[in-house]
């Protein structure tokens, strides 16, 4: 059997949330679902976006990122209340009919008990046509995958048990590996060398410089990022050669 060689394979993630846009509430789920996606489907965040509970808003978004990126992840707005719009918003993005979804219903209804079921939790089970569940071992409500389109809650540690359950729907591509290296400087006393570096391995391997002070010391920590393993050795090596023709001191912490 032929080796299939894997492609680069994108994602952007949109949070929908006015608790995210007035500070009231920290988003967590970008860190998460970014680390994840490369480290278990070679899948690289390549934009993220926070907008409103406005229904406009997340048609606009939509239409405009699901053609631009392979996968698009949403996460908020699919609850029970009055301002989770996701449900409905996505099946006019699609142009698709916004209804129960049967197994979603028959899910909840299990899970509350016909008598506890209103209209709130019976909300939670509406969804585009056509779409595929993600089930929830935490709360029951699935989140649903409509075409490229994957929908989740915003509730960090419920989206995090469902994560698993979203594995199986996507192609896998290339696993972006990374190397970094604290040096006891600032950014303009290596941008010079680190531009020539760069282009040396342009397209092959990211480089980035960030400053940081702590511990009343000033430094920088130079990360690479390459889903080629020998470039990126082979970039580490020039980083460690260039700083030791500096005479720079490396942070071990």
């Amino acid at each position: 059997m032929k080796n299939i060689k894997k492609k680069k394979i994108n994602a952007a993630i949109l949070i929908i949330g006015n608790e995210i846009l007035s500070g009231r509430t920290q988003d967590l789920n970008v860190s998460f679902l970014s680390v994840w996606l490369n480290k278990n489907c070679g899948i690289s965040v390549e934009e993220v976006r926070i907008i409103p509970d406005s229904e406009k808003k997340i048609i606009k978004n939509i239409q405009n990122l699901k053609g631009r990126f392979n996968y698009v992840f949403t996460t908020g707005g699919i609850g029970p209340t009055h301002d989770d719009i996701t449900a409905i918003s996505m099946s006019k993005a699609f142009k698709t009919k916004y209804e129960y979804h049967k197994e979603a219903y028959s899910i909840l209804e299990k899970y509350y008990g016909k008598k506890n079921f209103n209209d709130g939790r019976k909300k939670m089970s509406k969804m585009p046509r056509g779409s595929s569940l993600i089930y929830n071992p935490s709360s029951a409500a699935p989140g649903f995958i409509i075409k490229n389109v994957f929908c989740l809650p915003g509730v960090p540690s419920i989206l995090r048990s469902m994560i698993t359950n979203v594995e199986k729907y996507l192609k896998k591509g290339l696993i972006i590996k990374n190397k970094s290296i604290n040096v006891h400087t600032v950014e303009s006393d290596i941008s010079k060398e680190l531009t020539k570096i760069q282009k040396k391995y342009l397209r092959k391997v990211d480089i980035g410089s960030y400053p940081f002070f702590r511990l009343g010391r000033i430094g920088v920590s130079i990360v690479l990022r390459s889903s080629i393993k020998k470039k990126l050795d082979s970039c580490f090596f020039d980083i460690k050669k260039m700083i030791k023709k500096k005479k720079l001191k490396v942070f071990k912490n």
